[in-house]
């Protein structure tokens, strides 16, 4: 028995949206190792079209599409262990635009390149290597 695919109506298809990302970055933080969710409690994941200027200025980028992701707060490595009163959360930013942009450019899907970046920038929170964070991104899979 052959069964035929419905062709997709590109006509229809958008971009994802802010709150798409939002959910796919959720949803690949729930795919995360256990113990690794566990030792990022408190970490905030937002979502932005871009980085800001300030950021971009800081970071040295040439461009707004240079930056995927940004990790802010005091992280393991630094030797955090509570919250100081006044300070913010550790955050991961988590950028629209650029990423949509270096997705166009690859043939890994949207969704590893969302849990990509997460890992990456969570990873500088524990001060992981490069090693670490792709043992980590290969037990998401």
């Amino acid at each position: 028995m052959t069964t035929t695919k419905a062709p997709i109506d590109w006509t229809r298809l958008t971009a994802p949206s802010i709150d798409d990302f939002d959910l796919m970055a959720k949803d690949a933080f729930a795919d995360l190792p256990e113990e690794f969710r566990k030792l990022c409690e408190g970490v905030v994941i937002r979502i932005e079209d871009f980085p800001d200027d300030e950021t971009l200025d800081e970071m040295e980028c040439e461009s707004e599409f240079d930056l995927l992701g940004l990790f802010r707060g005091h992280g393991l490595a630094q030797g955090a262990s509570s919250m100081q009163t006044g300070q913010f959360p550790n955050m991961v930013w988590l950028y629209r635009r650029p990423i949509l942009d270096f997705w166009a450019q690859q043939d890994d899907s949207l969704g590893a390149i969302v849990t990509h970046v997460l890992v990456h920038e969570i990873g500088h929170h524990f001060g992981l290597s490069d090693d670490d964070m792709e043992a980590i991104e290969s037990a998401a899979r």
